[in-house]
């Protein structure tokens, strides 16, 4: 695939990178991504409702695939963060060809992997689905959709990459057309397949198989008439070294992603004992919290570009102005939702789920889960700095916080001696821990990252 035609010359995107004010270029790339992000929320969320309809059990299935489609998102956000970083290194120093030969590597790799992960999922669906967390009676309607999900693997890895390499050249709203019109299909598959045809857990998965299958082809349109690199096999990266460069890069958000489907399947797994109308109410606090996560992660995502760019450039202090501003901005507005969750948790699990067991386990974790989520946006920005300004060791501990070194720990402690209460405080502490261990990462950069004169942005 070839660009037919380029909106911006290189020498024209360099200046908007380095020269738009620092705050406005931040939103301007950062509001499509959160619209995307919050679609795909949306989406989530959507099928939560619908399938809940269904019962307990049905509802249930959608945490497990929820853990699913982490694991795929880990790898596509690995290759798309770990490409695109270098993609816009290479366009800062106004070199297309190294661009499309990070993005093509990137691209090519993961369909390989998306189609393997794919075949093996299948040939093990129902083992992989226990693995999970499934139970017994969660397994049938895990295993519908489980297979929906693993036929449209390679798309959604493929999709996430042209997204990310998109939002790295800042084409950030043709990124957002892609995923968004995906989300909406979907919303709109699930009432069609659920409600009028009644094909239940797999009318759900057969929606998102669909829409993610759209959203690939409007992505890969838009990346071959907007992008300025290129994606074709000629491309492919023969070195080893360009692929351990990506996976270097991006492996912060392989951790990220990747320890939140161990996490996951941990928290289904603790649950199970307390029934399924606990990992139900787990699987809708999951889906809302991760709804609150999308506007942090979309707001840092729109730093990205910029923090990579800019600091590749030699504007330290752009960067730096970037990372106060994306944090105090994402806490303001990730706040603002969590403060609803803390409030109208109730009112929340009762538009997913009628069951009196679901609600009362579901309105407490909510409370719980929201208040952890205020400290979210005080890891996230610096997180995605390190990784963007390609300093992955950094970058990679802090991943490791949230979901790994304090969740797991904390979430077997808990669990034990608090027994269900325990399970669900466990992320909520992980959250604040991770956040304040992250305030010094944040300082370090902003006292020992030199200033430059560059004009004021």
């Amino acid at each position: 695939m070839s660009n037919i035609s380029e909106s911006e010359t290189a020498e024209a995107y360099y200046k908007k990178m380095t020269e738009t004010s620092v705050s406005r270029l931040i939103v301007t790339l950062g509001i499509p991504t959160t619209v995307s992000m919050l679609i795909s929320g949306i989406y989530n969320l959507a099928d939560t409702y619908f399938v809940g309809t269904l019962g307990e059990s049905p509802q249930a299935a959608t945490g497990i695939l929820f853990t699913l489609q982490a694991i795929i998102q880990a790898i596509a956000f690995m290759l798309g963060h770990g490409s695109g970083s270098f993609v816009s290194a290479a366009l800062a120093e106004k070199n297309i060809k190294r661009a499309s030969k990070y993005v093509s590597t990137a691209f090519f790799t993961g369909a390989v992997i998306g189609t393997i992960l794919s075949v093996f999922g299948i040939l093990f669906l129902s083992p992989f689905m226990r693995l999970l967390g499934s139970t017994e009676t969660i397994l049938p309607y895990a295993c519908d959709y489980g297979i929906c999900v693993l036929i449209s693997c390679p798309f959604m890895i493929c999709s996430l990459i042209l997204n990310n390499n998109l939002r790295y050249e800042g084409k950030a709203f043709y990124a957002m057309i892609g995923l968004t019109v995906g989300g909406v299909l979907n919303i709109f598959g699930d009432f069609l397949l659920i409600k009028v045809f009644s094909l239940g857990v797999l009318g759900a998965g057969i929606a998102t198989a669909v829409s993610q299958f759209i959203s690939f082809i409007i992505l890969l349109f838009w990346y071959g008439r907007m992008a300025q690199g290129t994606i074709s096999l000629k491309y492919i990266s023969r070195s080893m070294k360009t692929y351990l460069s990506i996976i270097k890069v991006g492996f912060p958000s392989f951790i990220r992603q990747g320890l939140s489907s161990v996490s996951n399947g941990i928290l289904n797994n603790l649950a199970k004992p307390f029934g399924d109308a606990a990992i139900a109410a787990l699987s809708v606090v999951g889906k809302y919290s991760s709804f609150i996560m999308c506007v942090g992660l979309g707001i840092g995502q729109g730093f990205q570009p910029v923090s990579s760019f800019n600091y590749q450039a030699g504007k330290y202090k752009r960067v730096k102005r970037g990372l106060v501003f994306t944090t105090l901005f994402a806490f303001a507005a990730v706040g603002i939702l969590a403060l609803l969750g803390i409030i109208f948790s109730e009112q929340i699990v009762r538009v997913f789920q009628k069951s009196p067991d679901v609600i009362s386990i579901g309105s407490e974790a909510l409370k719980y889960s929201s208040a952890g989520l205020i400290f979210f946006p005080i890891s996230v920005p610096v997180n995605m700095l390190y990784q963007s300004i390609r300093r992955p060791g950094v970058s990679s501990v802090l991943s490791l916080m949230r979901s790994g070194l304090i969740f797991i720990p904390v979430i077997f402690v808990m669990s034990h001696f608090f027994l269900l209460r325990g399970i669900l405080l466990s992320q909520p502490l992980a959250d604040a821990a991770t956040g304040l261990i992250s305030i010094p990462f944040i300082l370090r950069f902003l006292h020992t990252t030199p200033d430059e004169d560059c004009p004021d942005s």
